[in-house]
């Protein structure tokens, strides 16, 4: 296994191993893991879109407390993996269904650490799509949790067709590789400020975000393509015509989420036959990184979940 670099002084979290892995595909990725004696698990941690492995350093320690080894990912065309396009900070993806070779190589790459099984998933976001898609698979876990699962996205009436429109025209004609509209190659949380934010309540966490990207930029990333735009359009799609997997699955939304759509969110849980839905009262988008009575209600949830499906 070739080592990959993994940057602790950003992380607060336990001491993490990177590696990178080569996918089905040909594509060089990222995973990182965190292990410890006498765990009863490993949690497959799907990021959202922009982020990177450091990031859920934080997400490592709460597992590795309540006794659940984890390994990250980050995804094609973000975090160190490699690029999909020329413009390194621009999130890009040929096909979205690309993602799911990305997550059958940390799968294997897990086994071949010998990390405990059972297998978790907990996803956030555009993981919460990837890992549907994943769950739908096969993907080999005991049980699943969400975190705001981009299973549909926030868009005005006027937008929504405008980028249907757009994306489809520009990934036919090959142009799909330009910026989509509107967006700029500069991460969201260095170009937002704390007030304005639709991530945290938590300033804390905030300024913490902040100066993991000021400290190492190449771990940063903007707005995404046309073709990723279209791409994930589609998905999310196709899996709201889909049933909900015979997988027990607990998801977390925030009641003041304002990025991934909550009333895809309602109807997908509403039938999941084995599945719970957590309101998060005041709860923004990242709900594993709210103030610590938050977390530390997510964390004790998620686990508890996963104990019960051991």
């Amino acid at each position: 296994m070739e080592n990959a670099p993994f940057f602790d002084d950003i992380a607060d979290g336990p001491a993490g191993t990177a590696h990178w892995i080569t996918t089905a595909d040909g594509l060089r990725i990222r995973v990182a893991h965190w292990t410890g004696a006498d765990v009863k698990g490993t949690v497959l941690l799907f990021p959202g879109r922009t982020e990177y492995i450091e990031k859920y350093g934080t997400a490592a320690a709460e597992l590795l407390a309540r006794g659940y080894a984890s390994i990250v990912i980050d995804w094609r065309g973000q975090g160190l993996a490699d690029r999909t396009s020329n413009v390194a900070a621009m999130g890009d993806v040929a096909e979205f269904s690309d993602y799911q070779h990305d997550v059958t190589a940390a799968v294997a790459h897990a086994r071949a650490l010998n990390l405990p099984e059972p297998f978790y998933l907990m996803a956030h976001s555009m993981g919460g799509c990837i890992g549907l898609r994943a769950l739908h698979n096969g993907l080999p876990v005991a049980a699943a949790a969400f975190s705001a699962p981009m299973w549909g996205v926030i868009l005005s009436p006027l937008l929504r067709p405008f980028a249907w429109i757009a994306s489809t025209i520009a990934t036919k004609i090959g142009k799909g590789t330009i910026m989509s509209p509107g967006q700029t190659t500069q991460s969201f949380v260095l170009r937002e400020t704390f007030e304005a934010n639709t991530l945290t309540n938590d300033p804390d966490v905030f300024a913490t975000l902040k100066s993991q990207l000021t400290a190492h930029p190449e771990l940063g990333l903007g707005g995404p393509s046309l073709r990723w735009l279209n791409g994930s359009l589609r998905e999310m799609r196709r899996l709201s015509k889909m049933p909900s997997p015979d997988v027990p699955c607990c998801t977390f939304l925030g009641t003041s989420e304002a990025i991934v759509d909550p009333e895809r969110i309602h109807i997908r849980m509403d039938n999941w036959s084995n599945g719970t839905l957590h309101m998060i009262e005041g709860g923004k988008h990242e709900v594993m990184m709210e103030a610590p009575k938050v977390r530390t209600h997510v964390f004790d949830t998620l686990t508890a979940h996963f104990d019960q499906h051991r």
